[in-house]
This record gives structure tokens, sequence and C-alpha cells, in this order.
């Protein structure tokens, strides 16, 4: 490396400006404009609508060399986070493939049909995703033990690909926002400095009446009671089948490291897949290799957003945001309304809800007080524009996870026409939009 791209060290950010953003628009255009174009989600391939951005970012600011933006493009890409997501991708395909080889997603879609009626199986499936993700703390881990099991009950079903797992995504960011156990609870809590009691009840009056509503929506655009055929007796072989999602639950649960679950998830699901005679060791790692390769084009997709992220943020794109929201902000409610902007601004060019509320948390914490706004208000507000927005977004972890078990399902998924079906995600955003404007701001405290 050279000596002058030592001097230019890419923590150390330009000078906010708007043109940083201009890649981030380039993406917009080229993935939804030609989609829309093309009246087909499935025509433009996402790796190559960000490698057309990644162009135009690193091209920008022709101040530096070619040379250093290109090499901060590169951290970006290998950052330590975007590597334990891409880590977390591979082994979520081995362990999908490797339950599927061995019967644990037939099994569980035989035992979820005996338990819950087909016509409420949607709905279900949003419930049951929420209580999983309000236990351990992680959306992508509910997705990861949830999704396999909702595509097996598509076919049968009849239910769209991108109904069944919007209400697996809605229900696990439900958790993801609420738990007291989730990262992003305590980076909300921790920044603004108040307990998580407080901040767990006040979020959830604003969550409540979203996910009610979403349960309706589901419940309304299910099988209209319409009845699976019969399946088979429950045996004792289905049951130790669906010990690999058990174990997985119960390892959160306990707070077990995801990568670590995922790991042991996957050598127990290969060690009873071989017991049962469902693959010899051999037959294990080939399908534990095709279940990795099958999360490729997500694997693709996270570095490259890693990257062209990481340039945006440097030529000063996410400095810009941040100044000219907070600039626009002159009371209370324009404080509140100004930190679900910040944090939903900064989670869309980071792509990860629990380092927004990192970077956003000091900013609203200290405008907060300046404009005299309840900390716990605050925290509230910072968790939810968090988690509305990775739900949303096309190249965060939850959408991509779900997208790649998908595609090793069998079914044709796009991220895009996903996040017209995320319902709960709109509906938390509508929710804590009218908590800003029309809630109350006098409490026992004051």
């Amino acid at each position: 490396m050279s000596d002058k791209t030592n001097i230019f060290s890419d923590e150390k950010e330009c000078l906010p400006r708007f043109a940083a953003l201009i890649p981030f628009f380039i993406f917009i255009v080229f993935y939804l404009g030609l989609s829309l174009l093309a009246r087909d989600f499935y025509k433009v391939p996402m790796p190559i609508a960000f490698l057309a951005a990644s162009a135009a970012a690193v091209l920008l600011n022709r101040k530096y060399p070619l040379s250093l933006k290109v090499d901060i493009y590169a951290k970006g890409m290998g950052e330590a986070n975007i590597m334990v997501m891409c880590l977390i991708f591979i082994l979520a395909g081995a362990f999908a493939s490797a339950a599927k080889g061995m019967g644990a997603v037939d099994s569980a879609v035989l035992i979820t049909r005996t338990l819950i009626p087909s016509r409420f199986m949607l709905s279900g499936i949003f419930l049951v995703s929420c209580i999983i993700s309000l236990s351990v703390g992680t959306s992508c881990g509910t997705i990861i033990a949830v999704a396999p099991i909702a595509a097996g009950l598509i076919k049968p079903l009849g239910i769209s690909p991108e109904l069944m797992f919007g209400a697996v995504i809605g229900g696990a960011m439900f958790g993801d926002n609420l738990s007291m156990i989730s990262d992003t609870t305590i980076a909300a809590t921790r920044t603004q400095n108040v307990e998580m009691r407080d901040k767990f009840l006040t979020n959830f009056k604003i969550v409540l009446p979203a996910a009610v509503i979403a349960l309706i929506i589901y419940l309304s655009k299910g099988t209209a009671g319409a009845e699976l055929p019969a399946g088979d007796m429950i045996s004792w072989k289905h049951l130790l089948s669906v010990t690999p999602y058990l174990l997985i639950l119960i390892l959160a649960l306990v707070g077990f490291n995801v990568m670590a679950l995922l790991f042991c998830g996957t050598i127990l699901a290969c060690i009873i897949g071989c017991c049962t005679g469902s693959f010899d060791l051999w037959g294990s790692l080939d399908v534990c290799g095709k279940g990795a390769l099958s999360m490729s084009e997500t694997l693709i997709v996270a570095i490259l957003a890693g990257g062209l992220l990481k340039v945006i943020r440097w030529n000063g794109g996410v400095s810009w945001l941040m100044n000219r929201i907070e600039s626009a902000i002159h009371t209370s409610r324009g404080c509140e309304i100004g930190v679900f902007l910040l944090t939903g601004a900064v989670n869309l060019f980071t792509a990860n809800n629990t380092v927004a509320i990192v970077i956003a948390g000091p900013i609203a914490k200290e405008i907060g007080d300046k404009y005299h706004c309840f900390p716990k208000r605050i925290a509230s507000i910072l968790d939810t524009a968090s988690c509305f927005v990775q739900g949303l977004i096309p190249y965060g972890a939850q959408l991509l996870i779900a997208v790649g078990i998908a595609n090793g399902a069998g079914f044709r998924l796009s991220a895009l026409a996903l996040t017209g079906t995320l319902y709960y995600q709109w509906l938390m955003a509508a929710a804590v939009i009218l908590f800003i404007l029309f809630g109350s701001r006098r409490t026992k405290e004051n």
C-alpha cells in the first residue's frame, strides 16, 4: 500500500455531502426501476444492481485516488459484521439442507398440520414466529428455524411463497423489537440509559396494535376454511426428526451464539439422518455442501452491500443525513420524528439494526435531553425504527436468509416482491408515527 493511501484512513470520513448518496439512488433506480419497467421483480439480479451502484460509489470523490476508494470498498466487504453474517448464511444453508435431507421438514410440517387447523395455518406461522423470536431475541435465528417448516406448507396449502415467508419475517421482527435479550433492545436501552422494563412497556403499547392487525390480515388471507388432506399418524420417528429444530430453540433460549447453535443443529441432523437411514456419512456431507452452496447469491449480495455502504459512509453520505435531520428539529415532537428518521436512514446505509442504534443512539440521547423527551420513548422509537427498516430492506440479513431458504426449497422468491407481504413491518411504522404524533407525553414521573 502506498504512503498516500495510508494518509487517508478509511476511518476518517469525508465532509458531509449529498452527492455521496447518489450510488444508493442508482441502486434503487437500477433494481426497482428496471423491475417495474419489465413488470417482473425477478428480471434484475440483485448482485448486478449492487455492482452498478458500487461502480458509481467508487468513481465519486475524484480528489482521492481510485486505489484508495477500492481499498475502502474492499475493507467494507470484509468487515467483521459482514463476515459473521456470511458465516451465518453458510451454516444456515447447511443446516436447512441437512434437516430437509433427514426428514425434519416433512416431520415438522406433519406435526404442524396436526396441531394447527389449515385455515389458521398462515396466522399460526406468524404467531409462532412472534413467540419464538420474543423468546430467543434474534430474528435471524427465528427465520432459520421456522422458514423451512413454512416452506413445506406452501404447496399443500396453495399459499404464495411471498405471503408465507412474509408472515415468518414479520413475526421474527416482532420479537426482535421487543425481546429483553435482543441486541437492539440492549443497545437502545444502554444508549438512552433507561431500564429494559420501561422500554418494553412503552414499546409494547406501540407494536401490539400492529401485531393484532397483521394477525387479522393473515387470518383473512389464509385458506378460507379449506382443509388439508389427512396425513400420516405422528410416530416416534417424526418426533425424533424434529429434534434439530428443538435443539436450536433450546440453545437460543439459554443464550448460545447463533453460529454455535447452527453448527450443533447441523451435526445433530446429520447424526439422526445416518442413524435412521436417510443418508450415509458421504450423503450427509453432500447435502451440507449443497446447502452451503445454495446461499451463494445471498453471500455475494451481503458482501457487495458491505462494500457499497462503507464507501457511501466514508464519502460523507451518512453524516450529511444526520446533519440535515438534526438541523430540522425544534420541538420535542420534532425530536422524536427526527430520531425515527435518523435511525431509519442510518439503518438503510448499514443494513444492521443494532449498528444503526449504536450510531444514532448517542445523537438521539443528546437531542432528546435538549428537547426534554422521555428516554424510554426515545429508546422505543430507536428500536422500532431500526426493526422497521431492517425488516424491509432487500439486502438485510433477514430477507436474504428467507430468500436463500426459499430458493433452496425450490421456490422462486424475490426480496423486492416479498416487501409487499410484510404487513407487520408497515403497520409497525404506522403505529410508531401515530405514537409520536398523538401519544401523550405526560407520565407519572413528570
